[in-house]
């Protein structure tokens, strides 16, 4: 059945050309991401060896890319291979951060919204407080929290930098995605086959994850292609603000902020090429999560 399911988004997908571009965009990003370590030129993203400030090399009508396609930065690296390997650190921060919120927050809104009362409503003065806040500057205080909590011994390195921000990410949008859950409970819990179910004495847990949860994964589909192009944003802007990965990380919002201001002059290729990845990445995760929204309400 879930195959089945997954099938028919994918066809309603590729039936609408944007949806079906961001889909391809998004599938192609996936590939570097997984495959990146094979694909780029030059494995190592700290590899000095190359003359600095290379301009780019991409005649599209020989098909030939040149030894730089992009170009190389101040330092001598090269930007192909560094865009191309930092699409895995934003696959896997924003990814797995979305992942975590949506599971977390699924789970927290089926149980508000399901069981109501005093802790329903206590929750849910607590969500529309961190609501409340912009996204960006809750995420920066979260990381200053975390950050000071055992930072001071001089352990802040770029794998540990990119778990806070994953812990940071899924903190923040668990609460969202809490409220949408507990918005789409709020109607199912009423129906039948869940009067039904309580009826026949079910467990709340039998009755919340068998008979509710089907009916609201839709929502949370939809919910979760949302917080996964917000989340990919944010890892970029807190890399850019010196709060996520840090140097030489080949992260794509760190290169951007590496090669602002007067390096921009060297170098404008080592900034461009990052955030037009940025932008494209972006755009194709709000096509496709367009596509997936329609395709839930025709279902509907």
């Amino acid at each position: 059945m879930l195959s089945g399911a997954l099938a028919g988004l994918a066809r309603a997908l590729l039936r609408q050309p944007q949806s079906g571009l961001g889909a391809t965009l998004v599938l192609f990003f996936l590939f570097l991401a997984l495959f990146g370590a094979r694909l780029a030129p030059y494995p190592n993203p700290n590899d000095q060896r190359h003359d600095p400030r290379v301009a780019p090399t991409l005649d599209i009508a020989a098909l030939h890319l040149g030894e730089h396609p992009f170009g190389t930065d101040r330092l001598g690296r090269d930007v192909y291979s560094r865009v191309i390997l930092g699409a895995g650190s934003i696959f896997r921060i924003a990814g797995l951060g979305t992942l975590v919120s949506v599971a977390l927050g699924s789970a927290l809104g089926l149980f508000m919204g399901y069981q109501g009362g005093w802790l329903d409503e206590l929750l849910g003065r607590v969500i529309d407080a961190l609501l409340a806040v912009p996204a960006l500057l809750l995420a920066l205080v979260l990381v200053g929290i975390i950050r000071n909590l055992d930072f001071e011994i001089g352990a802040w390195q770029a794998e540990l930098a990119d778990n806070v921000v994953l812990l940071v990410i899924a903190l923040l949008y668990i609460p969202i995605v809490a409220r949408v859950a507990r918005s789409a409970t709020l109607d199912i819990k009423t129906r039948e086959f869940v009067e039904a179910a309580e009826i026949r004495g079910e467990s709340k847990l039998y009755i919340i994850f068998r008979e509710i949860l089907p009916s609201v994964i839709p929502a949370l589909v939809v919910e979760a292609s949302l917080r996964f192009s917000y989340a990919i944003f944010l890892v970029a802007s807190l890399g850019f603000l010196g709060f996520g990965a840090r140097p030489p990380s080949p992260d794509w919002g760190l290169m951007v902020n590496e090669n602002r201001g007067g390096f921009y002059q060297l170098t404008p290729w080592a900034l461009e090429f990052p955030a037009l990845a940025i932008a494209i990445l972006v755009i194709a995760v709000n096509l496709l999560s367009d596509g997936v929204r329609r395709a839930a309400q025709k279902g509907a």
